[in-house]
């Protein structure tokens, strides 16, 4: 069963001082190659006093690669994870890097998250590198889905359909990004309510909601925009057929005056309370 975590906020050293500050927020995510398990910053030791849960959130394990993820990465994430005391840490479902000795060819990163085939032979592949990743992390593990510019040929499986043989296969949580199926909608024409009819949603952690902005008909996924009515829409779809543990706003740039920050929270919860109160 997952912790109860509330409403939440990515925590971003930016909007340290309002976050601490902002009422309601249950519980911080923070990214976790920005963070050494023995030297926090202040604000996150104070968070952590007043009893605000802290989640570790990974961006370089690149467990859709085909290489096993690196143990030393693997460790710094336990690490941080005992330190903060969390109650999970989440990655992404993703290959971040290709190359290397075994190839012949020179190691490359590729600096962003990359979509993972919807294949049986990736989903082989992910499957083993997600269970050499809980056999090293002290607390469980919940993945997320990616926002995409394209899709592979020849696909096998829908998004949902990849994802509910991954849990069953691994027995992995999921982190739904609900920003993510509108940016899949708008640039690979997937219906996120399909998604989510088709997702193992028992299995679901918590849920990311960001901002982002359409140009010349493609959704970029900025987390630098405010949070669009879109979103909100799927996250309320989302809320219609299960109770997320969780819920938290991400920002990672253009950050707004701690005014606005609690207005998309408030907007967040009121998406959450008034599907729950329908339903």
């Amino acid at each position: 069963m997952s912790a109860i975590l509330g409403t939440g906020v990515g925590w971003r050293p930016e909007i340290a001082a309002d976050i601490e500050r902002l009422p309601g927020v249950d519980w911080v995510e923070v990214v976790a190659e920005n963070l050494c398990a023995d030297h926090l910053p202040d604000g996150l030791r104070r968070l952590r006093e007043r009893g605000t849960t802290v989640v570790p959130h990974g961006v370089s394990l690149g467990l859709g690669g085909a290489d096993r993820p690196d143990l030393g990465r693997l460790v710094a994430l336990a690490e941080l994870a005992e330190a903060l005391g969390a109650p999970l840490v989440t990655e992404h479902i993703a290959f971040v890097r290709a190359g290397g000795a075994l190839t012949g060819s020179p190691r490359m990163e590729a600096g962003h998250l990359l979509p993972v085939p919807r294949t049986r032979d990736a989903l082989d592949v992910l499957c083993a590198n997600v269970r050499a990743a809980q056999a090293v992390l002290p607390v469980p593990l919940a993945l997320e889905n990616i926002a995409a510019l394209f899709t592979w040929p020849d696909e096998e499986f829908t998004e949902g359909q990849f994802l509910a043989e991954l849990v069953e296969r691994t027995g992995v949580r999921l982190l739904v990004d609900v920003a993510n199926l509108h940016t899949n909608h708008v640039n690979r024409g997937e219906d996120p309510t399909v998604a989510l009819d088709e997702l193992p949603l028992d299995a679901l952690a918590y849920v990311h909601v960001a901002g982002g902005f359409e140009r010349d008909g493609l959704w970029h996924d900025s987390h630098a925009h405010p949070v669009t009515e879109p979103v909100l829409d799927v996250l309320a779809a989302l809320c219609d057929r299960t109770t997320p543990p969780g819920v938290l706003l991400e920002r990672d740039d253009h950050f707004p005056e701690a005014g606005e920050l609690a207005a998309e929270l408030d907007a967040i919860r009121a998406v959450v309370d008034r599907t729950h109160a329908r339903v």
